[in-house]
């Protein structure tokens, strides 16, 4: 009887003796710095990837069609060597003139672009517009324009931003200050022409109802085309594009 107290007790003095030491061992290990756990680098081609998804356009609305591929003048004549092409912008360069036609004619359809002026530029959008001649008389121009610019303070109300040069006035107070991407809407279906600016129509006008002259004193024959090329109507200045798309309406 006594041995097996004695042996109960030896073992109950060593438990309490191993105790401590178990504990600093564990609080070692806890102290002990942890591995790094590395993720895998990405790979060249996996960081190109994630690139041109960033530089991917927005898909195109339903029955639209691009007018612009993103990356050359593919699909367009006349005056390319005024306007460039670069990160996904077809840009009029500055101070060079000129007229760049799309290679196909449209009769009836709804334009969907977004533009950016640079300070005191001028630009213009020419719908069913023959290649020869002055497109904002032998077609119709849209006006794209910065109007707030000190040297335009003395336009007439069928020279601002939206109008349709000469005939039409356009309501203002809706673009977007210069350096910003503005969205536009032209439909044009017979003598229907509606221009929608980031939202806005700000003119709806139907061309059988204006005056033979038009405002600005001279005749505008053109307004009476069903058919024709969409153009940029180059000022020798700076105005970007983007995203052109165009849906044709039977």
């Amino acid at each position: 009887m006594y041995r097996v107290g004695f042996a109960v007790s030896l073992a109950l003095c060593l438990i309490v003796l191993a105790a401590p030491a178990a504990e600093r061992a564990s609080a070692k290990r806890d102290a002990a710095p942890k591995a790094a756990v590395s993720k895998p680098a990405a790979s060249p081609r996996n960081r190109g990837t994630a690139k041109k998804q960033l530089a991917r356009k927005p898909p195109i609305e339903e029955g639209f069609e691009s007018l612009f591929d993103g990356k050359s003048l593919n699909g367009w004549q006349g005056a390319t060597a005024s306007y460039e092409v670069k990160n996904g912008v077809l840009a009029s360069k500055d101070k060079a003139g000129g007229n760049l036609f799309t290679t196909r004619q449209y009769a009836d359809f709804i334009l969907r672009f977004e533009f950016k002026l640079t300070p005191g530029a001028n630009n213009g959008i020419g719908i069913r517009a023959p290649l020869d001649g002055r497109v904002s008389r032998t077609g119709m121009e849209i006006q794209i324009i910065d109007d707030s610019a000190k040297k335009y303070q003395d336009l007439h109300d069928y020279q601002f931003h939206g109008s349709i040069y000469g005939l039409v006035p356009a309501k203002r107070g809706f673009l977007k200050p210069v350096g910003q991407w503005n969205q536009e809407e032209i439909l044009c279906q017979g003598p229907h022409v509606q221009v929608t600016l980031n939202g806005q129509v700000i003119v709806d006008a139907d061309l059988n109802k204006l005056e033979p002259i038009g405002l600005d004193g001279d005749p505008h024959p053109g307004r009476n085309r069903t058919k024709g090329y969409i153009a940029l109507l180059g000022h020798k200045s700076r105005v970007e594009f983007r995203n052109l798309r165009i849906k044709e309406l039977k």
